[in-house]
């Protein structure tokens, strides 16, 4: 991998660090990029599905998930992990990471990861080709394409740094803080960095400063390289061999800080945990020295160091970078009250799901109710049997006559002069577990008793032990001699257009059992709708996790509610065109026992 990211790379952010995913889109506008660098949020203690952020002026959403690995099934482009979690389960989760596949790089903000776990990251990580960087750091960037969280801070000194596009330099460092000066150094002597890592302050990280160097010297972008290290550790010693061996060619400038150490009688530790020197080789002053001897340019003083970064600079005597145009972050921003996901009706015509409403709506496109409801629904075009089969159930569903409960509030209502909207909503207050809800509940319990190998003896006594009758099985008049035409049709055309009906098959080995015990205890219109809107759903390909959440939901009380509705609004314009009277409930028909009240 000759560059680390690009203008593509997305980035899977685990913790919910709002500012520093905020500052990611921040720089994702102001660079102009197409596509949020973030594509997905693992918050495994958030009930939430998605987080809303800025960009630029307008919002987006990013999802989120309870576990890396369904982030990274629902976002499987995104090989970064940017992991913010602290360093009591920050190897916990790289490791997880590691283990699921399909990242390129990772970076750890944590510091402190014991010396044991830390090695057992940084070699997994070797072994599988991941590059690991940090722990205890702010991250990388390759400029004018991705940067990692708070690295460059704010957009300000982003741009004042040159970070906002590619330079010439390749910059390595160990601390964040000084990476964000060096960069600003740069900027001021030179013609900025085309890629920056901080590797991390911890004595053991995972990609080292010949790791990220070698990577470099493939780079066409880097023309040079800086190298900003610190008193402790050892790591400059493989640079240096690396230059004499030819393996980097392109000129280095380097500082160790912590000079002043030698004038310290006892080791001191600077700051990060592997700035420490343990041997006289790990001193700042000893590797400054051999890293001259070796030909890298490197100052007198850190003071010099910009002037030597100016002279290499100059000597390479590269072309001038243009300024690109760049988006400006507005100062004030306003979050929406409300989101919508399914229908646009800003410009000329109003869609759904993306599709203009004249493309689905008139006779000549050939597309049914069952289209719409699956654009508005469910945002999916659905094939024409799905689609076919979603009008059936609510062509089935329409009516029930006058008697059941919903009807008979709606011609109540309607006799008393309400309009049709309030009677129709008198109707569907009625619409719950007991009327209706046998959909939801047959889709529910069957697939529990499928999804968990009940055979049918099993699941008659699991639902005896639930202390409730089975929904969608029995009906007061059909039975086994005389059934029901509807759910005759339905399995009809369940056989003859679905790829395949395996609730319904094990639906039908449970019938078949409750029918030995009595005659009418049947699978029913409802308990058929309920069962085959799962095979519809398993084979158009939607998950087992998404398909409970269909349910839990109300989705599929949802199409009873729509169907049931033509049939209400049938009986209110029936007593409207009648001109029934108000109604009263005779009163041979009630129970009267109205005993004195007892005086207490």
């Amino acid at each position: 991998m000759e560059q680390l990211y690009t203008r593509d790379t997305q980035a899977i952010f685990w913790n919910n660090n709002k500012t520093a995913i905020q500052r990611m889109l921040d720089y994702d506008y102001t660079i102009k990029r197409e596509t949020p660098s973030v594509a997905a949020i693992v918050a495994p203690t958030s009930g939430n599905k998605f987080e809303k952020f800025f960009f630029g002026p307008d919002e987006v959403m990013i999802p989120l998930f309870k576990t890396t690995a369904a982030a990274k099934a629902a976002q499987p482009q995104a090989d970064v992990l940017l992991n913010f979690a602290s360093f009591r389960t920050a190897y916990d989760v790289t490791m997880e990471a590691l283990e699921i596949g399909g990242f390129s790089s990772m970076m750890i903000t944590a510091e402190g990861i014991p010396e044991r776990l830390a090695r057992k990251m940084n070699q997994t990580a070797r072994e599988k080709n991941v590059i690991i960087i940090g722990p205890a750091t702010v991250g990388a960037i390759t400029p004018g394409a991705f940067k990692v969280a708070n690295i460059g801070g704010t957009i300000t000194n982003i741009v004042n740094s040159k970070l906002h596009r590619a330079g010439s330099c390749g910059l390595v460092t160990r601390s964040g803080g000084l990476f964000n000066e060096l960069s600003n150094i740069i900027a001021i002597n030179a013609d900025g960095i085309a890629e920056g890592v901080a590797i991390g302050g911890d004595r053991f990280v995972g990609s080292v400063f010949i790791d990220n160097m070698l990577r470099m010297e493939k780079n066409p972008a880097v023309k040079y390289m800086i190298l900003l290290g610190e008193v402790g550790g050892t790591e400059e010693y493989k640079v240096i061999e690396a230059i004499k061996s030819g393996a980097i060619t392109k000129p280095v400038v380097a500082w160790c800080i912590g000079t002043i150490a030698k004038y310290y009688d006892s080791g001191v530790q600077f700051g990060h945990a592997g700035a420490s020197a343990n041997a006289e080789s790990e001193t700042a002053e000893y590797k400054n020295r051999a890293m001259a001897e070796a030909g890298i340019h490197v100052p007198a003083t850190f003071n010099d160091l910009p002037a030597k970064i100016k002279e290499v600079f100059e000597s390479l005597n590269l072309p001038e970078i243009p300024e690109p145009e760049i988006n400006i972050v507005p100062t004030v921003r306003r979050s929406k009250e409300f989101i919508c996901t399914i229908s646009d009706d800003r410009g000329e015509e109003c869609t759904y799901a993306g599709f203009p409403i004249s493309s689905v709506a008139t006779p000549d496109t050939g597309k049914g109710i069952g289209d719409v409801i699956s654009l508005l629904w469910f945002k999916k075009q659905y094939p024409k049997w799905a689609t076919d089969f979603i009008e059936t159930v609510l062509k089935t569903v329409a009516d029930h006559g006058p008697a059941v409960s919903g009807a008979h509030n709606a011609k109540v209502t309607a006799r008393a002069g309400k309009s049709v909207v309030e009677s129709l909503v008198t109707g569907l207050l009625t619409i719950g577990p007991r009327f209706g809800g046998a959909i939801d509940g047959a889709a529910k319990y069957f697939k529990y008793a499928d999804d968990n190998g009940l055979d049918p003896k099993a699941f008659l006594k699991y639902m005896k032990g639930e202390g409730v009758p089975i929904p969608g099985i029995g009906h007061r008049i059909k039975s086994l001699k005389n059934p029901d035409l509807r759910v005759t049709g339905l399995m009809n055309f369940a056989a003859e257009n679905f790829p395949s009906t395996p609730l319904l098959d094990y639906a039908r080995t449970v019938e078949a059992l409750t029918t030995s015990k009595k005659e009418n205890l049947i699978l029913n219109v409802d308990g058929t709708i309920g069962i085959l809107m799962v095979d519809m759903w398993r084979a158009l390909g939607y998950s087992e996790t998404e398909i409970n959440e269909f349910i839990d939901s109300g989705t599929l009380n949802a199409f009873f509610i729509v169907g049931r509705s033509i049939g209400f609004i049938g009986h209110v314009l029936d007593e409207k065109r009648l001109a029934m009277p108000m109604y009263r409930h005779p009163m041979d028909d009630i129970l009267y026992d109205v005993p004195v009240a007892e005086k207490i």
